[in-house]
C-alpha cells in the first residue's frame, strides 16, 4: 500500500499509545481513521484532542466477536470500506506463568490474541470479496521472540500473534493485501494500566500485581518510544510492505544471539531417509515461492 489518501482505517487500541499515534499520522495522510478502544473516557478525550476530523471512536471489547462485526458495520457504513486494519489493542499482566490462574490466561488471550483473530476474520473477508487491496498491521511485540521470566501469557501471545501473521501473509498474497508484524520495545504508554479494562468475569480469580512493582513501571514508561516515532515507521513498513517492523534498534544484537543459539541447536548434517528429505525440499520450495509472492 503506497496511497493512503481517501482510505479508511480500523485501529484497535486507538485511543491510546502506539494506536492513537497512527491515528494522528493516518489523519495526517488523508485517511478516514475509526479508533476502536474499550475505555469510553480515552475515546472522548482523543477525539477532543484531534477536533473530530474524519475520525470516530467505537467503543469495543476486542474479545467480542458479536461486537467486533457490529463495529465494523457502523464505521463501515459511515466511513466506507476498511482497507487499513491495525489490531493494535493488547494488555499485560506482569506476573510469572507459575503463578496465574486461569482468569488470568482467559483474559489476556482474549484480548492479545483472540482480539486480532476476531479482527482478521471480520475484516479479511470483507477485504478479499472487493478485489481492493489493502494491508494489515498486527501488533506483537518484542516478546514475541524474546520470552523472560514474568509476563508469561503475554509472551505466549505475542508469539501466537507472530506465527498468525506470517501465515497469513503468505495466503493473501494473492490478493493483494500485505500483513505485517509489528514489533515494538518499550512505547510511552500506559499499559501498566491493563488491569484497569479486565472484565468482571475474569476478576474472581484474578493474579494481584504489586503496587510498589506497578508505580515503577509506570515511571519506567514514560522513558519508551513516542507513539508519533513509532508510527512513522509503521507508516514506512506499510509503503514497504514488510514483513517485520521493528521500531527500536536496541535489540539488534540480542536477536542475533538469540538466532545464532537457535542455529546452534541443530544436529550435523548426517544419514537421511531420501524421502523424507524430499518432502522437506517440497515443502521449502513451496514456502520459498509463497514469501516471494508476497514480496518478501
Amino acid at each position: 500500500m503506497k496511497d493512503f489518501a481517501g482510505r479508511t482505517a480500523f485501529i484497535t487500541g486507538g485511543a491510546s499509545g502506539i494506536g492513537l499515534g497512527l491515528t494522528r499520522k493516518l489523519l495526517d495522510l488523508g485517511v478516514k481513521v475509526a479508533m476502536a478502544d474499550v475505555r469510553q473516557e480515552h475515546l472522548d478525550k482523543a477525539l477532543a484532542a484531534l477536533d473530530n476530523r474524519d475520525v470516530i471512536g467505537v467503543r469495543l471489547d476486542v474479545a467480542d466477536r458479536a461486537g467486533f462485526a457490529a463495529a465494523a458495520d457502523e464505521v463501515e457504513a459511515r466511513l466506507g470500506p476498511v482497507s487499513l486494519l491495525v489490531n493494535n489493542a493488547g494488555v499485560n499482566l506482569f506476573a510469572p506463568i507459575d503463578e496465574c490462574s486461569y482468569d488470568d490466561w482467559d483474559w489476556l488471550l482474549g484480548v492479545n490474541l483472540h482480539g486480532v483473530i476476531n479482527g482478521c476474520q471480520t475484516f479479511v473477508p470483507r477485504m478479499k470479496a472487493r478485489g481492493q487491496g489493502g494491508h494489515i498491521v498486527n501488533t506483537a511485540s518484542m516478546a514475541g521472540f524474546l520470552a523472560g521470566p514474568n509476563g508469561g501469557i503475554y509472551t505466549t501471545t505475542k508469539f501466537a500473534v507472530r506465527g498468525l501473521s506470517e501465515s497469513l501473509r503468505w495466503s493473501l498474497a494473492n490478493h493483494d493485501i500485505g500483513v505485517s508484524c509489528l514489533c515494538p520495545g518499550l512505547v510511552k504508554s500506559a499499559i501498566y494500566e491493563s488491569d484497569m479494562t479486565r472484565p468482571d468475569a475474569l476478576k474472581t480469580e484474578a493474579t494481584s500485581t504489586d503496587p510498589e512493582f506497578m508505580s515503577r513501571l509506570a515511571n519506567l514508561h514514560q522513558v519508551g518510544m513516542d507513539p508519533d516515532e513509532v508510527a512513522e515507521v509503521v507508516i514506512g513498513g506499510i509503503i514497504g510492505n514488510k514483513l517485520y517492523i521493528f521500531p527500536h534498534h536496541e535489540f539488534r544484537e540480542e536477536m542475533a544471539e538469540m538466532f545464532d543459539e537457535i542455529l546452534s541447536a541443530f544436529p550435523e548434517p548426517g544419514e537421511s531417509d531420501p524421502r523424507r528429505l524430499q518432502f522437506e525440499e517440497m515443502r521449502r520450495n513451496s514456502y520459498t515461492a509463497a514469501r516471494r509472492a508476497a514480496g518478501s
